[in-house]
């Protein structure tokens, strides 16, 4: 599988109670957006912030964390990581 990284200049904030990734837009383009993490989200973020990660490294946390197959920690894994890419959050 191929490697991946989040990318260095994101990092997690807390804002009123929230965890979030802020990604400034470029100037004259496009706003500033929030990209906000639930639990699970954001145990998984600190997990592998900083390192080079796959599917198969999230979807062993997921399982050690919360107890899940491997088939969920797999599609639950790639659903993260996807999300992540939609949002320019990754290095691939």
């Amino acid at each position: 599988q191929r490697q991946m990284c989040i990318r260095d200049r994101y990092k997690v904030r807390e804002m009123a109670g929230e965890h979030v990734v802020i990604m400034q837009g470029t100037y004259g383009s496009d706003l500033t957006r929030l990209v906000s993490l639930n639990e699970s989200a954001l145990y998984l973020w600190r997990s592998v912030e900083g390192k080079e990660f796959d599917t198969n490294t999230v979807a062993e946390l997921l399982a050690e964390e919360y107890g899940i197959d491997d088939h969920i920690a797999t599609t639950d894994a790639q659903r993260w990581i996807d999300k992540l890419a939609d949002c320019g959050l990754l290095d691939r």
